[in-house]
């Protein structure tokens, strides 16, 4: 789930709330030694360093942009323990003690936000409210009546059926009730977070980007302007992993989500977290704008990274499908998406990255990345710490998923077919780009990635992606070349934005 189609130009987030801007700090400018290093200013980042700060530990963090610039400012910011792949997918893969554990982990991570929230002082909008699982019209609700049961063996017992959701204007006919489920401002809550960080002790370093990060005794992080950060651990949250080339990556598939935010009248729709089986999936949620209006946030229509250019249809299809059932639904204010990986199970990675001395990782958000992020700060926290956790096993970045071998099939297949990408020739043309266009141009590793600026001159990169040298896409929507293997993603004159790669697109 995922904020605005300007957040690769600039802005973070859609300015439905005028206060809050990108949050930055000053660049790391010397060597630095610490306990603990964070790669990444999201919120898992920065609810693992806090955490570790309230411990007493010295503890930097490092961004190459604003707080919050990737894709926690991208959020629809629902929270939720209604597991998104369905806990009877837990249960079959894991059995009921992991099931439970999921459970037990998303409820906590919930409880965490409302307490640091309450306790810091941050006004982030916070607020508990049900949410409502519905099938699509005319299909069967047996996917319904199985979770309403592994719900329950997950130690879920308030779930139940209601006969609709509290929608007027649409008939959900008999859908699941998730109570003490919750939303807030995820932007003003990091913002939040990072004063409450500092107040600890904690070092917080925007616009700095890391180049590699080395396992040992001490660990160490370099940056591309040449420093170096040596600690006793290192923390890489930065979405996808930038340190590990191949491993986690073939366990999990980038995706953008796509979301829409509409006006509609205050207390016209019930606020709740709302939810459908379709696939892709749609959720809901409202946001407060003002005294007399709400924003209706609407999302879905997801695509493999890279392998789709149709942003337009995708919000069409979903503001179609939201007038239709909310029948109050105004003008669409914002438009925006944002990137979500999809691992095997379901299952964020977090914990000890696999073959690497006192380096942790966090990724693997599958569409619930605040309340994973949040747990992920609990969890890192205990393992580095040296403290026993019930999670540890269970979000295990090693664990092999055997009965998700189809799905690893799938999802590396796919990617073995945009490799072919370099046998054929690109099918653009730069003379005929207009100004804010772009097209891959070319034949093979040779392929060009040309942009023409809004001045009409033309800038040329290498279209071949620096983490493993698949060919990018041109995203006309948010004007970003998109990699569709492993989800990097780079501005349209080539700088990096999004890993696995750490560096921009080479100059041609």
């Amino acid at each position: 789930m995922t904020h605005p189609d300007t957040a690769h130009t600039g802005a973070s987030r859609p300015s439905w709330d005028e206060t809050v801007r990108p949050f930055f700090t000053a660049p790391l400018t010397r060597d630095l030694t610490v306990d603990v290093c964070v790669v990444g200013a999201g919120l898992a980042g920065l609810t693992t360093a806090y955490l570790l700060a309230r411990e007493g530990r010295r503890v930097a963090v490092l961004d190459q942009g604003p707080v919050g610039g990737g894709n926690t400012g991208r959020t629809t910011a629902q929270l939720a323990n209604a597991f998104d792949d369905r806990y009877s997918e837990v249960i079959r893969l894991y059995g009921e003690a992991g099931a439970r554990a999921v459970a037990q982990s998303h409820t906590a991570a919930i409880d965490l936000i409302e307490r640091i929230s309450q306790e810091e002082g941050i006004a982030c909008d916070f607020e508990r409210v049900s949410g409502y699982l519905f099938v699509p019209p005319g299909a069967s609700r047996r996917v319904l009546s199985e979770e309403l049961e592994a719900a329950r063996r997950a130690g879920l017992r308030e779930v139940a059926w209601v006969d609709k959701a509290p929608l007027e204007g649409f008939d959900t006919l008999p859908c699941l009730h998730f109570p003490n489920q919750a939303q807030f401002d995820p932007m003003r809550y990091l913002r939040g977070l990072a004063h409450a960080f500092g107040a600890r002790g904690g070092e917080l370093y925007t616009e700095t980007a890391v180049q590699t990060v080395e396992g040992g005794a001490p660990a160490k992080v370099r940056t591309h302007s040449g420093l170096t950060v040596t600690a006793g651990a290192v923390v890489v949250a930065t979405n996808a992993p930038i340190h590990d080339r191949v491993a986690t990556h073939t366990k999990q598939a980038p995706y953008l989500s796509f979301v829409i935010a509409a006006e509609v009248p205050r207390g016209s729709v019930q606020r709740a977290l709302y939810w459908d089986t379709e696939d892709p999936y749609h959720y809901v949620r409202l946001q407060s704008l003002d005294e007399a209006t709400e924003l209706l946030l609407v999302g879905g229509e997801d695509h493999k990274t890279g392998q789709a250019d149709d942003a337009p249809a995708r919000y069409g299809r979903l503001e179609a499908w939201a007038r239709e059932r909310f029948p109050k639904l105004g003008r669409v204010r914002y438009r925006w998406s944002g990137q979500v990986y999809e691992t095997l199970d379901g299952l964020a990675f977090i914990g000890r990255s696999p073959g690497e001395e006192n380096v942790y990782l966090v990724t693997g958000d599958s569409g619930m990345g605040m309340t994973h992020g949040s747990l992920a700060g609990v969890l890192l926290r205990d393992l580095i710490l040296g403290r026993d956790n019930p999670w540890a096993t269970l979000y295990d970045p090693a664990r092999k998923p055997l009965k998700a071998g189809g799905a690893f099939l799938k999802e590396n297949l796919n990617v073995a077919a945009q490799f072919l990408d370099l046998a054929t020739p690109a099918r653009g043309d730069a003379a005929a780009l207009g100004p804010g266009e772009g097209a891959v141009v070319g034949f093979g590793p040779a392929k060009r990635a040309v942009y023409r600026d809004e001045a009409g001159v033309l800038h040329e990169r290498s279209a071949i992606c620096p983490h493993l040298g698949c060919v990018v896409a041109w995203n006309s929507a948010e004007r970003t070349w998109d990699c569709p293997c492993h989800g990097s993603r780079f501005d349209a004159y080539g700088r990096v934005i999004n890993g696995p790669a750490h560096r921009g697109l080479e100059p041609k």
